[in-house]
């Protein structure tokens, strides 16, 4: 476990002992959707150096948060997976999210993972506007794929085969971002998004992810 620790009782000050260095819940966000190798981590991460990202996987599987082990031949590669409680984090990337979302400084259009992408779709649904649809919905993001479904007014996204959904879209998965929450349309970034299938209900689909409204500014814009 780390050395440094803010000696506090409060379950929140334990909490940031566990996950509160910088990369530590990003690494978990990446790992929310399933299991990665330490070269996955590292390109859905390229801001981390591989010491920062060994030492911060060793204090998470410290803390019972994440688990290493071996694949069986012929693979045998080590991953990293989040354990059961590990998984159960995801409530707090979903308030966070929508919470930081509302900041009035933070900057559109900054890169998203592929995991980023999904997992702040899980988060802003907005169950209200899925009405009686009853679709899916495929995602190819490089060497990734990932299902969708849309049912009986739930949601569901995750790991699973893009092929035979009712509408796909691949390329690049900031170019599904900046449609979803930049307001741009898909003639805007046809040269990094391809939609195959039913183009209306991608239309549709792209709707229902509404951004809450910016808390407001304390700042003085510049004269």
């Amino acid at each position: 476990m780390k050395k440094r620790a803010y000696q506090d009782g409060c379950a929140t000050a334990h909490a940031l002992d566990l996950i509160g260095d910088r990369w530590a819940m990003l690494i978990m966000r990446e790992l929310m959707l399933g299991p990665k190798r330490f070269t996955d981590l590292r390109a859905s991460l390229p801001g981390i150096s591989a010491n920062v990202l060994t030492q911060r996987l060793e204090e998470l599987e410290a803390a019972s948060i994440l688990i290493r082990r071996r694949l069986p031949p012929p693979a045998a590669s080590q991953i990293y997976e989040l354990t059961e409680w590990g998984r159960e984090s995801e409530i707090l990337f979903q308030v966070l999210g929508r919470w930081a979302s509302r900041s009035p400084t933070m900057q559109p259009g900054m890169p998203m993972s592929n995991a980023s992408v999904i997992l702040s779709m899980r988060t802003m649904i907005d169950r209200d506007r899925i009405g009686d649809l009853d679709a899916t919905i495929g995602l190819r993001f490089g060497e990734e794929e990932f299902r969708l479904t849309l049912k009986d007014g739930d949601f569901t996204a995750g790991r699973g085969e893009a092929g035979g959904a009712d509408a796909i879209f691949s390329g690049d998965q900031n170019g599904l971002a900046a449609v979803i929450y930049g307001g741009l349309t898909f003639e805007d970034v046809a040269d990094s998004l391809q939609v195959e299938g039913d183009r209306a209900l991608a239309a549709r689909f792209v709707r229902l992810f509404p951004l809450p409204p910016k808390a407001p500014s304390t700042t003085t814009p510049a004269s």
